[in-house]
């Protein structure tokens, strides 16, 4: 599988148009494949009364002002909409974007301890999801609602119809047109780091996606690649079959040190990079991201 770059656009503290000048910049530039927002109502840092744009609203807003870029959000969160929104939203995201979406899921909010996946101090959405009236839950329940989730939006991307009974969602008669571009729906790209999330992943999931460093090493990403091997074997399916993908913040002075790490996460078996930057958007920003960190990233990483 060769090696894919792409790029993600934190809309906090940014604007609008600063986004969508960096997408349309990215869209001509056939170097990056695919361009992500993220799905988070407040600021994560700095000042938490800061602009941040709700994900999949500006996600329909930038498809409609693309035309070749891969995209979505890593990750949306599950417990911000229910599942059969989710997968109407979706739908519509995909017929807009001319069927460009990849549909990224996450757990969402769930009670974690101090530094879960690689993020130092205590969870940061503890306020956010506070705010917004959206109650933590258990890991065991939010894993659980997860696959309720996948198997909703697999229904309706490929059902006329259909009634569902689940553990926490009833459906009567859903119906969902028009359906995706693709027949089977948009690839599925879960977002997970414990072994319960990579469980599923392995039996569910086109894609796997895990954020990189400077969060986790590449020896740590390494070591969680083999697990999910582990439940891909143990469910019957070629590990090979899911793709490994992996976000990489960038520092405004950081072009070799992304080049090296590209090169290692390569090396280790993740084919597509995710690279954020606040120099992105600056004048110069996406032509030093190609030039300076993309382009040879292709090169060192075999791409």
């Amino acid at each position: 599988m060769e090696l894919k770059i792409g790029i993600k656009t934190t809309p906090m503290h940014v604007s609008y148009d600063d986004i969508l000048r960096v997408w349309q910049q990215a869209d001509e530039m056939e170097e990056i494949a695919d361009a992500w927002l993220w799905d988070h109502m407040m600021p994560l840092v700095g000042d938490r009364g800061g602009p941040a744009l709700e994900g999949w609203t500006t996600l329909a807003a930038l498809a409609a002002r693309t035309t070749r870029l891969g995209l979505g959000l890593l990750v949306t969160s599950n417990r911000f909409r229910s599942p059969a929104v989710l997968g109407k939203m979706a739908s519509t995201v995909d017929v807009i974007s001319g069927g460009r979406l990849i549909m990224g899921l996450g757990v969402g909010g769930t009670v974690q301890p101090a530094g879960a996946g690689g993020v130092p101090g205590e969870n940061p959405g503890l306020m956010e999801y506070a705010a917004y009236g959206i109650p933590l839950i258990s890991p065991r329940e939010g894993i659980a609602r997860l696959v309720e989730t996948v198997t909703i939006l697999r229904k309706m991307w490929t059902e006329d119809v259909f009634d569902y009974e689940g553990p926490f969602t009833t459906l009567v008669g859903n119906r969902n047109a028009p359906k995706p571009v693709r027949p089977a729906g948009p690839p599925l790209l879960i977002g997970a780091w414990g072994d319960r999330t990579l469980r599923v992943v392995a039996e569910h999931a086109d894609i796997w996606n895990i954020p990189g460093p400077p969060h986790n090493s590449v020896e740590s990403l390494a070591e969680r690649s083999r697990v999910l091997d582990q439940h891909c074997a143990a469910a019957g399916r070629d590990p090979a079959e899911v793709e490994r993908s992996v976000q990489l913040i960038v520092a405004e002075d950081g072009a070799a040190e992304a080049r090296e790490t590209i090169a290692a996460l390569a090396a280790v078996g993740f084919r597509h990079v995710v690279v954020g930057s606040w120099r992105m958007y600056q004048a110069d920003g996406m032509k030093w991201l190609v030039e300076e960190v993309i382009r040879p990233g292709y090169e060192v990483g075999g791409g």
